[in-house]
């Protein structure tokens, strides 16, 4: 039997994602950028928002990363940008504790992609930025909000 990664209750550890299949999602944004080879710079996240801030503080107790901030209507997010986080704390945790959801596990498994993608440096190259493209529109398929996405810029 594996060790479990986290000394999480596991009723809370339930608990967190099961909320997280409902209310969180996984983000993979291009932004331009001049001081990069490739023009581009690929930020990734996991965050979850909600109107009471307990939830959250939950998330990052027990995730021990990311931050807490407030919106300017109000709701508050929890987020995780930084890559070593969410490969040593994030994507364990929701390897322990599973998705239910088809649509969430999908998100999962292609944003845990994208992670290898990044951690093995192939996002540096033209084709490793395509592939993160290719991606991205499987796991934003619903998402139309995107500022850049493929169809809109040229990611050469």
């Amino acid at each position: 039997m594996s060790k479990k990664p986290f000394k999480i209750p596991t009723h809370i550890g339930w608990y967190l994602a099961g909320f997280a299949d409902g209310e969180s999602s996984f983000n993979v944004k291009f932004r331009p950028r001049n001081d990069s080879k490739n023009g581009w710079k690929v930020s990734l996240s996991f965050n979850v928002s909600q109107k009471e801030k307990l939830i959250l503080t939950l998330f990052k107790r027990y995730l021990g990363c990311g931050t807490i901030r407030q919106r300017g209507d109000g709701i508050w997010y929890y987020e995780v940008t930084n890559i070593d986080a969410l490969v040593e704390k994030v994507i364990p945790f929701f390897n322990e504790y599973k998705f239910f959801s088809q649509r969430k596990k999908n998100a999962f498994s292609k944003f845990k992609k994208v992670l290898e993608i990044i951690k093995s440096k192939k996002h540096l190259t033209k084709e490793g930025l395509e592939l993160i493209a290719e991606i991205r529109e499987e796991i934003n398929k619903d998402n139309s909000k995107r500022r850049y996405d493929k169809k809109k810029s040229s990611l050469h």
